[in-house]
């Protein structure tokens, strides 16, 4: 098994019935301890501290918890004036009203004034599932990534979004960390490496002839769709791409170069994403033929979340085409 075992993944990864755990477990626990470690660390939310698991923090330290009702906007500019006071604000609310309805305030607030102010943006994503397109956030990449002084992350599971919590708070300035709601295979272990800004392989075959680079929780339909790959006699390489700004710009073009063709995986539009992420850098400095499993420029809509990952092309059985395809293509076929 080609499983990059020195990653020190969950064991449980490809088994009948993974472990689930939400990703937005990992806030909830690494706002806590990021509250413990840093005395400066408040918290902020929009009339959802249940939902985007920010109540452990409030009742531990009420007097660093602030709930500012459904107002979005008012919220941004509040953290941002904590931003630049001393304190590491963390802002919590569903990524469609946050960074969706305050996009505007985050940029001029926080982003242009360098603000030390941390955007936790949750229920990402069409596996919201049920409901439906108003609250499911496919283009939050593309708009926090193109913002100057703005660092984007997206984990994998509920182990790394714990990390990427708790790492925000040692670099300074504005950070976007992007949260699902639904239970999602837990992929990691609390001792597996993680390091914002390096992309870690997750997989990696001995003659791999395409990488397959993701991000979020699709990390571990990569990962299965490699396994399901390999036993078919197609060797593939799986990188997770947690940092999408700044981007591990020097693995992505080694394990590119390596493989000479890629498919990239993302629970997001493909305009602007991730994978564009990847496509800017190789259009750049390594032309490569390349694939996108994303969202292709339509909205979502209320299903279950695995029937909305199968019905919008995200699967396991839909990245290995587009491998199957993109290695054609590198072979001139």
């Amino acid at each position: 098994m080609a499983l990059a075992r020195e990653q020190k993944l969950n064991k449980t990864v490809f088994n009948k019935n993974p472990e689930k755990i939400p990703i937005r477990n990992g806030y909830g626990e690494g706002l806590v301890e990021a509250g413990e470690k840093h005395p400066e660390v408040v918290a902020l939310c929009a009339d959802l501290k249940d939902s985007t698991k920010s109540t452990a923090f409030a009742k531990k330290f009420p007097e660093r918890f602030f709930e500012l009702g459904v107002a979005e906007q008012n919220m941004a500019g509040v953290a941002a004036g904590l931003g630049v006071s001393g304190k590491i604000p963390f802002i919590a609310s569903y990524a469609t009203f946050s960074p969706g309805r305050n996009w505007e305030q985050i940029r001029t607030n926080i982003s242009y004034n360098n603000a030390n102010v941390k955007i936790a943006g949750h229920h990402a994503g069409i596996s919201v599932g049920p409901d439906g397109a108003t609250h499911q956030a496919i283009e939050d990449i593309a708009t926090m990534r193109v913002m100057a002084n703005m660092r984007v992350i997206v984990p994998c599971d509920v182990h790394e979004a714990r990390k990427a919590t708790l790492s925000a708070t040692d670099v300074w300035g504005p950070v976007y960390i992007r949260y699902t709601r639904e239970e999602t295979p837990v992929i990691t272990s609390p001792d597996t490496p993680f390091y914002p800004g390096q992309a870690e392989v997750f997989w990696d075959s001995k003659d791999p002839k395409c990488a397959i680079i993701a991000c979020g929780s699709l990390v571990y339909n990569a990962l299965v769709a490699a396994k399901e790959l390999e036993s078919e006699g197609i060797e593939t390489l799986v990188l997770n791409n947690h940092t999408i700004k700044p981007m591990d710009n020097t693995r992505v073009l080694d394990v590119v170069k390596r493989c000479g063709a890629v498919v990239t995986v993302e629970e997001h539009q493909i305009e602007g994403g991730m994978g564009s992420a990847i496509a800017e850098l190789l259009a750049n400095q390594l032309p490569t033929p390349q694939e996108f499993i994303g969202i292709q420029g339509v909205f979502g809509e209320s299903g279950k979340p695995e029937e909305l990952i199968d019905k919008y092309g995200m699967a396991v059985k839909d990245i290995k085409l587009a491998v199957k395809r993109v290695i054609k293509r590198k072979n001139g076929k």
